[in-house]
């Protein structure tokens, strides 16, 4: 017999179901169909499919940056308490060793696999920023583009490389954007002040959309558009969002939603987040977080304490989209950018069974990972 989970409402790619249930088989959904009349028994809820975090940086006291036994068992689990089914472990600034070192483990712990959330591949962010706009990463150790430098760390990641961070105004930028799209690698651009010209051009040359918009980047001004106005106005980009409510106004979350259908919530989480108000360290540098928001020496933002599900709920408050859309921009909206919308992404027969359950004020109850329930 195939397990059955039953909710008062399951959602889909069309929407909606009321009183329906999955059937799980093999790791995957095999049927999403209506309960059979009489049965009064309810497993949830809401049934969703789970959240994908396709940047994040740390948490639990753990960086992936750390060269430390189960640091990303660790983030795997904390990931998973926060309704996260996958999500892509994110580097940072670093001596280009370091950098290689982490796409290494990452690459390893992705084909091994282990407990919690599933690792999809790693994303670079950085070295390859212009200072301006540089936020938390060291200036000193950005590197300029080179197309046998990208085959290296494309080679060291052992092919599991699903997404680099770049300038757009740097020498070579749009060789380089070209040569990452042929090997079917994402490219996001961010900690950058470049031109809204300057940011089309990445665009026309393949780049898939921003990093964390609004965030380190040149700002949307009425005479130059600048990065936010080329992100928010283009139709091929997609927009990842800190929905923290510090990192960006609740205001300009609402303005984010004309291109609702191009919003990816991210965490941009770092070591500190599910932790204690204290200090912590990012990109080699001390940070203090207190009350939640986590700052370098200078009072710059370093990086969140945001988890996914939060986010979720604070699109429905501060922007007034449904739950079905700010699920969607958790979860259908990651796996389109990063091509895996056929495994995950939704709950649709024959895809990858990682479910969560949500209360009816999208606060998390269970997760499901391949059909598996995890201890919360």
């Amino acid at each position: 017999m195939s397990p059955l989970l039953r909710a008062r409402r399951v959602l889909t790619e069309q929407g909606w179901l009321d009183d329906h249930q999955l059937r799980i088989e093999s790791g995957a959904v095999a049927a999403i169909e209506p309960i059979l009349a009489g049965v009064t028994t309810r497993d949830a809820e809401l049934l969703c499919p789970a959240y994908i975090d396709t940047h994040v940086h740390g948490g639990a006291g753990v960086d992936v940056m750390d060269d430390a036994p189960d640091v990303l068992d660790t983030l795997a689990m904390h990931k998973a308490r926060e309704g996260v089914g996958a999500f892509l472990p994110t580097t940072v600034t670093a001596p280009l060793e370091a950098i290689h070192d982490a796409l290494v483990r990452i690459a390893r712990r992705a084909r091994s696999g282990g407990p919690g959330a599933q690792l999809l591949g790693s994303y670079l962010e950085g070295p390859y920023f212009t200072p301006q706009n540089k936020g938390a990463h060291p200036p000193e150790l950005f590197r300029e583009l080179d197309i046998a430098e990208l085959d290296r760390l494309v080679a060291v990641s052992q092919d599991t490389l699903r997404v680099v961070a770049l300038a757009p105004e740097k020498p070579g930028a749009l060789q380089a954007i070209r040569y990452l799209k042929q090997r079917g690698i994402r490219v996001m651009l961010g900690h950058s002040a470049a031109t809204y010209r300057q940011t089309l051009a990445a665009f026309d040359a393949g780049a898939d959309g921003l990093v964390h918009c609004y965030n380190g980047m040149t700002g949307l001004h009425h005479r130059e558009p600048g990065m936010v106005g080329a992100g928010l106005t283009d139709k091929r980009a997609w927009l990842e969002l800190i929905a923290d409510g510090h990192h960006v106004h609740p205001g300009a979350i609402r303005l984010c939603c004309c291109a609702q259908d191009r919003v990816v919530l991210i965490t941009d989480a770092m070591q500190a987040a599910g932790m204690p108000d204290g200090r912590y360290t990012l990109c080699g540098e001390e940070v203090t977080m207190q009350n939640g928001v986590v700052r370098t020496g200078s009072g710059g933002l370093a990086g969140s304490t945001l988890s996914l599900d939060a986010a979720v709920r604070n699109m429905v408050e501060y922007a007034g989209v449904t739950a079905e859309d700010a699920i969607h921009m958790a979860s259908l909206h990651p796996a389109r950018l990063l091509g895996v919308d056929g495994q995950l992404g939704s709950l649709a027969p024959g895809k990858r069974a990682n479910i969560i359950a949500l209360d009816g004020g999208l606060h998390l109850q269970q997760i499901w990972i391949q059909g598996q329930a995890l201890p919360l």
